[in-house]
């Protein structure tokens, strides 16, 4: 294992390097939009990573709340936490891009107001697994997550449901792009998706280690406590 990290670590970083080559020189500009719009091989697939970060979350919480599966509840909190950061990476990215676009930095509409509370949400979970030390915090923890999992479906959808400034997606949803623009994105959302999950390997190794460190040192604390008396 700890041979095959550094050399996916590598491969994942040249693959970063070629996306990112494609998205900024190769692919197209966009007739409407000039190079603005190349924010969209990074404002996107941030938000597809995340989406499937917090359907790691919810799958892990549903585990755990049901037969309490310590590595689940890990699973769901390191998907937790990868999935904001990439989520604030979208939500970052989106004022930048609509700033020359749209004349403003940020609007109230359906879509940016749903993924922003989707975003809070999430916050607020990592929040409850920092601060709280009650032993029933991984199951509060697992509610707030499967909440949030619930809202997540909303986020996608809203641009059908309600009239919104952001536009339609551009799979599946009444949008169109040029196929090479298409094939760049989905180059970009398959790199974010390796370095997400080379991330996600390192963070969760070190949740476990850190766990099983936290247990042999309460057992040790345990066996002193009861040699002393």
């Amino acid at each position: 294992m700890k041979t095959i990290f550094p050399i996916l670590a590598i491969l994942t970083g040249i693959l970063l390097g070629y996306c990112a080559y494609q998205a900024l020189i190769v692919a197209p500009t966009d007739q409407m939009q000039g190079d603005i719009y190349r924010i969209i091989y990074y404002h996107v697939p941030s938000a597809w990573t995340a989406f499937i970060l917090f359907a790691v979350n919810l799958a892990g919480s549903v585990v755990y709340l049901i037969w309490r599966n310590p590595k689940a509840d890990m699973h769901a909190l390191v998907g937790a936490e990868m999935g904001v950061v990439f989520l604030s990476v979208n939500l970052t990215t989106g004022p930048i891009w609509a700033r020359p676009v749209w004349g403003i930095w940020w609007t109230w509409d359906w879509r940016l107001t749903s993924t922003l509370v989707v975003w809070l949400i999430y916050v607020s979970y990592l929040m409850l697994r920092r601060f709280s030390s009650a032993g029933e915090t991984p199951v509060m923890a697992g509610v707030v997550g499967i909440f949030g999992a619930l809202c997540v479906p909303f986020v996608y959808f809203s641009i059908w449901f309600f009239r919104t400034q952001h536009p339609q997606p551009v799979i599946g949803g009444g949008g169109s792009m040029d196929p090479q623009m298409l094939h760049v994105l989905l180059l970009n959302w398959l790199a974010f998706l390796c370095f997400g999950a080379l991330v996600y390997w390192s963070r969760y190794r070190y949740e476990f280690l850190r766990r099983e460190v936290d247990e042999a040192q309460a057992m040790q604390a345990l066996a002193e406590t009861r040699g002393a008396r």
